[in-house]
């Protein structure tokens, strides 16, 4: 049963090569459920139904990108309290053709990072939950809001380009990553007692590990790359941030995802990330993580955060920002 969900899931990105706007919403009815609930990032948000998927974001989307292409190089299936979950990432490409979410259409390729959660029921999905870089899709059309500490790049898939499970996994090697992704998880959180070196970083990622981060963070190498370009401004900037209260966090095989609507709670107690000061405002996070074991230990890790969703928290309104800047163009 799980190969088959997952195979639903992936012939759903198949066809996505083949649709058009006017012919997506019929596409929707066969592998929807008529009255799914569908969360998205912001401004889309959340809407109900297949018409009300389509409206909001599918026809939208293809209109922008009439060539767009779906690739999953990431896609395996999980339980998770009592729902059986299809999870997927990977880049939407298309030629940026018309305007999109008010960014300006370049006419050029671009490429839409994406990561998925979908409940399946009866052989139709009942639930997704989708975050799509947005701020990297302004960032390619040449608008830039916030400084990146660490490169920004067309992510990659895994370096062993084995993500997508169709088949059935061995379930001993999905507990032990499932019991890795958690032990570490578990070891973020002594932050508050111990510090960066006490949070044992070492115990669960290769030294040279790959972190692959939303736009307006960046990718980077390695435990000290991490915790440089990454994890310290991000500590500094969120001190008391709570994080594991996930919707869905399952494992197959040598990966693993989890997702939370919202993931991490915290208050915005530090200056400098993304180059801003302190609001001293509680704020919430939708998360995506999607992690790559290699023997006992973490070698890749795709993470997502709904940035504009955050940055309109922290008193940053993206799109305000995006419309005055086209006054001058």
């Amino acid at each position: 049963m799980t190969s088959e969900r997952k195979r639903l899931v992936h012939e759903f990105s198949q066809e996505i090569h083949e649709a058009t706007a006017e012919g997506v919403g019929d596409l929707l009815t066969d592998y929807y459920h008529t009255d799914a609930e569908w969360h998205g990032p912001e401004p889309i948000n959340a809407v109900e139904g297949t018409d009300a998927i389509a409206d909001a974001y599918w026809e939208p989307l293809l209109e922008s990108f009439p060539d767009l292409e779906k690739n999953d190089y990431i896609l395996f299936g999980g339980e998770f309290e009592g729902g059986e979950w299809v999870c997927a990432t990977g880049n939407l490409v298309g030629t940026f053709e018309n305007d999109w979410l008010d960014i300006p259409a370049t006419g050029h390729a671009t490429w839409l990072r994406y990561g998925e959660f979908h409940r399946v029921e009866d052989g139709k999905i009942a639930e997704t939950r989708l975050l799509v870089d947005v701020l990297d899709v302004m960032r390619q059309a040449g608008y830039r809001f916030v400084p990146a500490l660490a490169p920004e790049v067309v992510i990659p898939g895994p370096t062993t380009q084995d993500g997508v499970l169709l088949g059935e996994q061995d379930e001993e090697e999905s507990e032990k990553t499932l019991d890795v992704v958690e032990g570490m998880i578990d070891g973020l959180h002594d932050y508050e007692e111990e510090g960066l070196d006490g949070m044992g970083l070492e115990t669960f990622w290769h030294e040279d590990f790959m972190w692959y981060g939303p736009a307006g963070t960046g990718t980077t190498r390695g435990i000290d790359g991490f915790q440089e370009y990454h994890q310290a401004p991000f500590l500094t900037a969120f001190p008391d941030r709570e994080g594991g209260d996930h919707v869905a966090r399952f494992a197959e095989g040598h990966y693993c995802a989890s997702t939370g609507w919202p993931s991490v709670r915290a208050t915005h107690l530090g200056d400098g990330w993304m180059g801003l000061p302190a609001t001293e405002e509680p704020v919430e996070m939708r998360v995506m993580d999607f992690w790559r074991r290699e023997g006992d230990r973490l070698a890749e890790n795709w993470v997502f955060i709904d940035k504009i969703d955050l940055l309109q928290q922290m008193g940053v309104d993206v799109f305000d920002r995006l419309r005055d800047d086209r006054q001058y163009f």
